[in-house]
């Protein structure tokens, strides 16, 4: 499992032409998932993510989390996180979980997030139009 965390002021997905998930302050999250993902592996990263301390406090440090800040999420699914761009020019994909198992998995991840903090999404598998102005910028690799 991959996710690719941002630190946003606002953050919106468009599926044609309409918004269909935001967030204020927060997080936009692009995950992704591979065949050896387990529960146990979603579970733990939902509440890294929502612990994760990566606003900034009164000093101006990065020392408070999603829920000391009262943010939300946007949560995106994106197998091209486990493209492989190296043999060629063309990406391949095999490394990706096939597609349903995937939905299955995403859908899991952002039921574990929502335990947390408000969480919005895209349509997982659809081509997605994500609008976001990342604060820092901050942007931290997560993978398990």
């Amino acid at each position: 499992m991959r996710v690719l965390v941002q630190r946003c002021i606002n953050a919106s997905v468009k599926i044609n032409e309409k918004v269909n998930g935001y967030c204020q302050k927060g997080f936009v999250l692009f995950v992704g998932f591979t065949n050896t993902d387990t529960k146990k592996e979603i579970e733990y990263l939902a509440k890294k993510i929502a612990n994760l301390r990566i606003f900034p406090d009164e000093k101006g440090l990065m020392n408070k989390s999603l829920l000391e800040v009262n943010g939300s999420i946007l949560s995106i699914s994106q197998f091209t996180l486990y493209a492989d761009p190296y043999n060629g020019n063309r990406p391949s994909y095999k490394a990706a979980l096939e597609a349903n198992k995937a939905k299955e998995m995403y859908d899991l991840f952002n039921q574990e997030i929502q335990k947390y903090v408000p969480v919005e999404t895209g349509i997982f598998g659809e081509n997605m139009e994500v609008t976001f102005t990342n604060v820092g910028p901050t942007t931290i690799w997560l993978e398990r």
